[in-house]
C-alpha cells in the first residue's frame, strides 16, 4: 500500500525564498513535498546569497536519499573517496547516504534542486576523510 500523500503545487515567487536552511550562505525555497508527504520526502529549490562564501566544512547527512540536480550556475563539492566534482547547470548528483562530503565554492547565480528522503534529517560535522 502506498503511504499516504496529498496533492501539492507550488508557483515559484520570490517571496517564498527564505534563510531558514542548513547553510547561511544559501537561501530555501520549499516545495510543500515535506506537507504532501507526511514527512518522507523533502524538495527545495535552494539558491546562492549573492557574495556569500562556503566555509568549506566536512560533514555527512543522516538520511535514506539526497539528489541535488542543477538548474543555474556552478558549484564545487568534495566527496569522500571520489574528490572534487564541478557541477553546472544541467549536472545531477546522487549522494549516497552518509557520505562526507563538503561544498568548496560556488557561483553568484547558483540555484539547484535538492530532493531528499526523508525531509529532515541530522546532519553532523566530520574530520576530512
Amino acid at each position: 500500500m502506498w503511504p499516504q500523500q496529498t496533492f501539492s503545487v507550488s508557483h515559484a515567487t520570490e517571496s517564498e525564498f527564505s534563510a531558514r536552511g542548513l547553510r547561511a550562505f544559501f537561501e530555501y525555497r520549499d516545495l510543500g513535498i515535506e506537507k504532501a508527504t507526511c514527512g518522507q520526502f523533502g524538495a527545495h529549490v535552494i539558491r546562492a546569497v549573492p557574495r556569500q562564501e562556503s566555509a568549506g566544512n566536512w560533514h555527512q547527512h543522516q538520511l535514506d536519499f539526497q539528489l541535488v540536480y542543477v538548474t543555474r550556475g556552478w558549484v564545487v563539492f568534495e566527496y569522500e573517496d571520489t574528490g572534487e566534482h564541478v557541477l553546472h547547470a544541467g549536472s545531477c548528483v546522487l549522494q549516497p547516504p552518509g557520505v562526507r562530503h563538503r561544498e568548496l565554492r560556488h557561483s553568484d547565480d547558483l540555484e539547484l534542486l535538492e530532493i531528499t528522503s526523508p525531509a529532515r534529517f541530522e546532519t553532523t560535522p566530520t574530520d576530512a576523510p
